[in-house]
């Protein structure tokens, strides 16, 4: 592939990743607008494999902890909060997974794969987080996440699926709502990527088992999704300090309302 392709696409990626504007809904536009090819699932993994590095790296006190967790679990011992927080990204991963396999299997994830359900997922699921953000009270904390908690999350997060939903969007509205602060509603949000970037990333790998990888397409894009994820994740949490989601919600009302009048008309052949 040409580099400007592969940098495109890891650009794409890394910087709407994180953000609550789906990485999916962008990357699906990418070949349509542009009239690129369709730049494939190997690239598809590489590009998630730069983002996990950065969320990794952003969170690594949380990740560290969570690791250390990981043998006293096994040994039944759940009463640390580390301990607690990795049960709770566990539970929170199931329903995407299944619910992941079941539109594989059933070949309906293709199927959603349109400019118009992008355009309404945009849409709707934009105005719920701005008025989840607008309307609930923000007081918890990371620490007092719960398995009830995961659970619910866990059904968001698979809500996610549909193309333009975007996944941080959709977990961050649940968290939100269930009365967790903006920026914790975020860490929350990208502690659950990790399990699920994870998951997606090996489930898709399956696929290319005997394929040829060209190491240099796969080096370019982990780098800049890597790069441009790590950057656009530190440039939300700190703005979070200051702002509410509402920027991001304009934009998705923006360009959700273009592509639902783009997919209905046909204007650009879509």
């Amino acid at each position: 592939m040409p580099f400007y392709h592969l940098v495109l696409i890891a650009l794409i990626q890394g910087i709407t990743e994180f953000l609550p504007v789906s990485s999916s809904g962008h990357l699906i536009l990418l070949p349509s607008l542009t009239k690129l090819g369709d730049q494939g699932a190997l690239i598809d993994v590489a590009a998630h494999i730069g983002t996990l590095f950065a969320v990794i790296i952003y969170f690594w006190i949380d990740v560290k902890q969570v690791l250390k967790a990981v043998p006293k679990v096994l040994r039944g011992q759940f009463t640390s909060p580390a301990a607690r927080l990795l049960i709770a990204l566990t539970f929170a991963t199931i329903p995407v997974i299944c619910v992941g396999a079941i539109l594989k299997v059933t070949g309906l994830s293709e199927t959603m794969r349109s400019i118009s359900v992008i355009g309404w997922a945009m849409l709707i699921f934009g105005l719920l987080l701005y008025f989840v953000d607008q309307r609930t009270t923000l007081h918890r904390e990371l620490k007092t996440l719960t398995l009830p908690d995961a659970i619910k999350l866990g059904l968001w997060q698979a809500i996610a699926l549909i193309p333009g939903t975007s996944r941080s969007g959709i977990t961050i509205t649940g968290a939100l709502w269930a009365g967790f602060t903006r920026k914790e509603a975020a860490r929350i949000s990208m502690l659950m990527s990790i399990p699920t970037i994870v998951a997606s990333g090996s489930l898709t790998s399956f696929d290319l088992i005997g394929g040829h990888v060209p190491l240099r397409d796969i080096s370019i894009v982990i780098l800049f999704s890597f790069v441009s994820a790590l950057l656009a994740l530190s440039l939300m949490m700190r703005l979070l300090n200051t702002i509410s989601y509402t920027p991001y919600v304009v934009y998705r009302v923006f360009l959700g309302s273009v592509l639902i009048v783009l997919g209905y008309t046909n204007v650009l052949g879509f």
